[in-house]
């Protein structure tokens, strides 16, 4: 499966493959993301993030307003 989006059901401590792929897209930077490097993302918005920096970001966001 190259270079194809996934679909995703993120789960608190895992994720479940919807539409198989091999990478998604940050919900904050819209950096691609492969699937074997996904470690951080929002179960309750349903958005992975590249990494702490911008899940922290969109965290800071969400408390801001």
């Amino acid at each position: 499966m190259n270079n194809k989006l996934a679909k995703l059901k993120y789960l608190p401590n895992n994720f479940e493959i919807l539409e198989p792929g091999d990478h998604v897209i940050c919900a904050v930077s819209g950096k691609k993301i492969n699937l074997d490097k996904l470690n951080y993302w929002n179960v309750d918005l349903q958005e992975p993030y590249f990494s702490y920096k911008e899940a922290a970001e969109k965290f800071e966001k969400i408390i801001r307003n």
